[in-house]
């Protein structure tokens, strides 16, 4: 896992962070174009410092809008609220990280798994130049949406994690709450069977 350093944005005012089994109540902000979680939320905290954790639905958080320019048509908004009764694999990344590079072809692999499910993985760029974030894109051959997040405000919104810390990966229910973090690298032999246990639930 990666973590890059840079000045925070001053013009912060109300961000939601996305919670996970234990939580503390906090308030944040954001204003602006860029990638904002809105409304109020409460602060994940990673128990005993784990790299993944699983939450059965009791134990589960709503997470708020999560919204943001796309990274390669800053013309084109992405919201997660789009992709509601679905199952969304968000992913952290910034094109800047050695591991995202690998982790691109394991989350191109789920979402080539999963069309015609209701299944929707969807990127975040994290504290990254736009060019440099669709050369990657398109090098790549990405093929999901990917959140422009220059900011850091999605990644700093998720309180308790080692952010901006990528890459980072959340499996959002068809609720919209968080069903299950990995953090660090991910195989889809680790995600797929996750994603597949969420999608059955009612």
């Amino acid at each position: 896992m990666i973590i890059k350093r840079s000045r925070l944005s001053r013009a912060s005012v109300g961000i939601a962070c996305v919670a996970g089994f234990l939580v503390v109540f906090a308030t944040a902000c954001s204003t602006g174009k860029d990638a904002v979680l809105q409304g109020g939320g409460s602060e994940f905290v990673s128990p005993g410092g784990r790299t993944r954790m699983l939450y059965e639905p009791a134990q589960r958080r709503a997470i708020k809008e999560i919204s943001g320019e796309s990274v390669t048509d800053p013309n084109v908004g992405i919201s997660l609220r789009e992709y509601s009764g679905e199952v969304i694999v968000l992913n952290l990344w910034a094109s800047w990280c050695p591991p995202c590079r690998t982790e691109t072809y394991e989350l191109k692999k789920i979402a080539d798994a999963t069309k015609g499910e209701a299944v929707q993985v969807v990127g975040v760029d994290v504290n990254d130049d736009r060019t440099a974030a669709a050369d990657f894109m398109n090098n790549f051959q990405v093929n999901y949406p990917s959140i422009h997040d220059p900011e850091k405000r999605v990644g700093l919104a998720i309180s308790g994690i080692p952010l901006p810390a990528v890459p980072t990966t959340l499996i959002i229910d068809k609720q919209q709450r968080v069903a299950a973090v990995f953090m660090g690298g991910i195989l889809e032999s680790d995600v797929l069977p996750t994603v597949h246990k969420v999608l059955a639930e009612n």
